[in-house]
């Protein structure tokens, strides 16, 4: 952690009688930067660490798409006949399974990639995201091995749920290690890129195999053909993982090739992750990130997830109906969000973040009711309304969680952080709207879960230190070129005296 300021520790009238003891102080504690100490990004490796990452993101949505879009026809297969609504929610609650063992593989993978690297615990989640979402495919119908295949299918979703723990945290980590800081928010939307490209891909298949089969023949067998699917995604995500370097920041903390200042030093002297340590030290950053991600994932799921069966189940749209709005706007949602990533770097994180969470406190009502009118335009608006808040945040997030943690701790933490959110409220928002709707019988329920969750993120945006074009915790500055390395050295020396 930081060293405390002398001169608020230190009585004032002290400072005064001596400022240059104090001056020098101050120096020791924070001394000027040498060109050795900051990090010259080659842009290559960059683009490589991204795609990475990206692609790794992209196969995680994915797999959580197929799952979401496919809940009403899975309930059919695995679950007993019966009430559709007790099947939709066996589903979703199978759906929240995965979440609820998230932070378990925050925990583990988390400290763990703090210890041997961000890139080998990248790879191991990706090999047993991909086998957990082949698997599914292969599992028996409820009519075939009666419960086993439920339990089989809980297994499952808990492995995906495990790995996926590690797999959120690692990717923006390591996109923000990589990255250079005046740049961390255009090359961090990359990721929720990845996220976007997922559930298209998702969205797109799931739409084609309702288009071309017929209700029987999806029961029996093309449900599986989307969870086949990821297996040889998995196989390519993990080449381009395996071919990557480990990123500069996490080389300088093991005693790499880059050479720190001494106040990074301190900060950097161990990368024990432990989770102990986390939680006694940064628990203040830790509350920020959840309802941060609270905030957001409640948002998220309720778009790019439930709305599909929202759609088919509470306003009686076929599957294919909703599925083709949605993937048009996440297509468009797609072109936007670089140039969200660029505007954070210009602009800074929280207006971007706040702009998004105050557009779902004030536009999911409006949306919703427009939603609900019969008719593609109205709904396409509706849904836009949405989209468009949601990409504010999916732009800017990415980049914004890692910078809260300084780089010892950075994966470990935010791997907890974000997890335990998304296991309380990301994962639970199908299954808690749904149900919501059935006990009060209002289709507008999705509406208010949303406003609720915006306020708590406003309150948590408000909290949260700006973190843009600046160096992240326990790391030297990371620019482009060497002239921007030599212009910051200058900016620190000392004014000449005549």
């Amino acid at each position: 952690m930081a060293a405390p300021d002398p001169n608020q520790a230190a009585d004032p009238a002290a400072v005064k009688r001596h400022p240059a003891l104090f001056r020098a102080i101050r120096k020791r504690q924070n001394p000027r930067l040498r060109r050795t100490d900051i990090t010259v990004t080659d842009d290559a490796a960059v683009k490589r660490a991204v795609k990475a990452a990206s692609l790794g993101n992209a196969m995680e949505w994915f797999d959580f798409g197929i799952y979401s879009y496919l809940a009403v026809t899975i309930g059919h297969v695995f679950f007993p006949s019966g009430n559709d609504t007790t099947q939709l929610l066996s589903s979703f609650a199978t759906f929240a399974v995965a979440f609820l063992v998230r932070p378990l593989g925050g925990m583990f993978f988390g400290p763990m990639g703090d210890k041997v690297g961000r890139k080998k615990v990248l790879a191991l989640t990706m090999i047993l995201m991909a086998v957990g979402t082949f698997a599914i495919g292969l599992i028996p119908s409820h009519d075939t091995i009666g419960v086993w295949a439920a339990v089989l299918l809980i297994f499952f979703r808990m492995l995906q749920g495990f790995s996926t723990g590690g797999e959120y945290g690692g990717a923006s980590t390591f996109i923000a290690e990589y990255a250079p800081d005046k740049r961390r928010g255009f090359f961090g939307s990359f990721l929720e890129f990845g996220t976007l490209a997922g559930y298209v891909g998702a969205a797109g298949l799931v739409t084609a195999l309702y288009a071309l089969l017929n209700d029987a023949q999806m029961e029996a067998w093309g449900w599986r053909i989307p969870f086949l699917v990821a297996g040889p995604l998995g196989l390519v995500g993990l080449y381009l993982r395996l071919k990557l370097d480990e990123t500069p920041a996490f080389q300088k903390l093991e005693g790499g090739t880059a050479h720190a200042s001494e106040a990074a030093d301190g900060v950097e002297a161990t990368a024990k992750g432990d989770l102990a340590k986390i939680f006694r030290q940064y628990w203040p950053t830790l509350i920020l990130c959840i309802c941060l991600v609270g905030a957001y994932n409640i948002t998220d799921y309720m778009l790019l997830s439930y709305m599909p069966t929202y759609l088919s189940d509470e306003l009686g749209y076929s599957e294919t109906h909703g599925l083709l709005i949605l993937l048009a706007v996440m297509v468009f949602l797609m072109t936007l969000i670089a140039q969200v990533g660029k505007l954070s770097d210009r602009f800074g994180r929280k207006p971007l973040l706040m702009t998004g969470m105050l557009g779902f406190l004030f536009l999911s009502l409006p949306a919703f009711l427009l939603i609900r009118v019969d008719g593609i335009l109205p709904i396409t608006i509706g849904m836009l309304l949405l989209g468009l808040s949601l990409v504010c945040m999916l732009g800017t997030m990415s980049a914004a969680l890692p910078a809260l943690f300084p780089t010892n701790v950075r994966y470990g933490s935010l791997s907890v952080g974000y997890n335990l959110s998304a296991s309380i409220f990301g994962g639970t928002t199908p299954l808690v709207i749904t149900a919501l709707i059935s006990w009060t019988g209002s289709n507008l329920m999705p509406a208010y879960y949303a406003m609720a969750a915006a306020l708590v993120g406003v309150i948590a945006v408000a909290c949260m230190k700006e973190t843009a074009q600046q160096p992240l915790i326990g790391s030297p500055p990371s620019v482009e070129t060497d002239e921007e390395a030599a212009e910051l050295v200058q900016a620190q020396a000392p004014e000449p005296k005549f």
